[in-house]
């Protein structure tokens, strides 16, 4: 029931945001878009997919390190095949992915990898926060969604950073930390502040396994790589939606965003993503690019090439995803029904186990 419960809503939301996308979508300029698009752009923008994929398996090991220098043969089968089954399975199951394939080619517990997972994720929640709020810095507020822009930034910032203060916060006093856990959740349910608090005993134990100071640079080093190459690569391919292959006076729109604007994009889409939708985003990650693009761009742009390009950059983003990690699955002997079954039973055994 509780899982059918979470399908409702995620396919209610996904259904809602593809509604919002195409509701005032001028058929004959997005398919005039589609067709005259210069497909020949996806070619370097699958480098600069190749560029973020390294960098984030790259910090992921340096993160790591505290622990265990894992080699980069290991490190990537579990990043490229953690991250698509990120994309794949329902509920978020995904998430268990890295920490379950980590912990099969290594020493590392599941749990001290669940941490450095969740980490990355309260790092780049806060680095995209402060970007895209100093970016709107410099954005005329004359457009009616800069408001509700600022809210998701501010909100992102908010949850992220209480995150990392909570952490912080429990590194410093770890049986502090538990025990307000313990009665603050148990007021809702003894049974539940129970679990939570076992949960942040044993975030806050492996936290005392950060990296050294080097890998610690490395690690902010190859995220910032990682940051700048998606701002950068989706400036990239808006450039194959200038209709350069269309006469004068046909039907195509001509759209191309500034890597400036790009990074923008990127900041709202990274608010969009914190909804929970159906695998891969899809939706939220159509609904989220329009929303970004629409800052800059005249309605009738975002309602024909801007959708296009949306659709285009999240079909190329997610295949990408699935050929690398395909591949790497192939190289490594697993079956993708093996390794879904195997995470499901891994994550029951745990919430059986708190």
């Amino acid at each position: 029931m509780k899982k059918f419960l979470k399908f409702a809503i995620s396919l209610g939301i996904t259904v809602v945001c593809f509604w919002w996308t195409f509701k005032d979508v001028r058929g004959e300029e997005m398919f005039a878009s589609i067709r005259h698009a210069n497909y020949w752009m996806i070619v370097p923008y699958l480098g600069v997919l190749s560029v973020i994929h390294l960098a984030r398996t790259l910090r992921w090991g340096n993160l790591l390190s505290g622990i265990e220098r894992i080699r980069f043969r290991p490190l990537n089968e579990a990043s490229g095949i953690g991250f698509m089954m990120l994309i794949v399975l329902p509920f978020r199951m995904g998430e268990f992915a890295r920490p379950f394939l980590i912990a099969e080619r290594s020493t590392i517990r599941r749990s001290p990898a669940m941490t450095s997972v969740v980490f990355e994720r309260i790092v780049d929640g806060i680095i995209m926060a402060v970007m895209l709020r100093t970016l709107l810095f410099f954005v005329p507020n004359d457009h009616g969604q800069i408001d509700r822009i600022l809210v998701g930034a501010n909100l992102m910032f908010a949850v992220f950073t209480s995150g990392l203060a909570f952490l912080i916060f429990a590194r410093w006093q770890h049986d502090r930390a538990v025990r307000l856990i313990a009665a603050t959740a148990g007021r809702i349910s003894p049974a539940l502040g129970e679990k939570v608090a076992h949960v942040v005993d044993g975030f806050v134990g492996a936290m005392k396994q950060l990296p050294d100071g080097k890998n610690l640079f490395l690690f902010f080093f190859w995220t910032l790589l990682y940051w700048f190459a998606n701002g950068a690569g989706i400036a990239l391919l808006s450039q194959a939606f200038n209709c350069a292959g269309e006469a004068a006076g046909g039907t195509c729109v001509p759209m191309s965003l500034t890597v400036f604007q790009g990074f923008v994009v990127l900041g709202v889409l990274i608010v969009g993503l914190m909804i929970p939708a159906a695998p891969g985003s899809a939706g939220t990650f159509q609904a989220f690019i329009v929303l970004g693009i629409a800052v800059f761009l005249p309605r009738e742009v975002v309602n024909s090439s801007g959708i296009a390009f949306a659709n285009l950059l999240w079909i190329t983003q997610i295949g990408q995803q699935l050929l690398f990690g395909l591949v790497l699955m192939s190289l490594s002997g697993r079956s993708f029904g093996k390794l879904a079954h195997n995470l499901e039973a891994d994550k029951l055994a745990a919430e059986e186990a708190r």
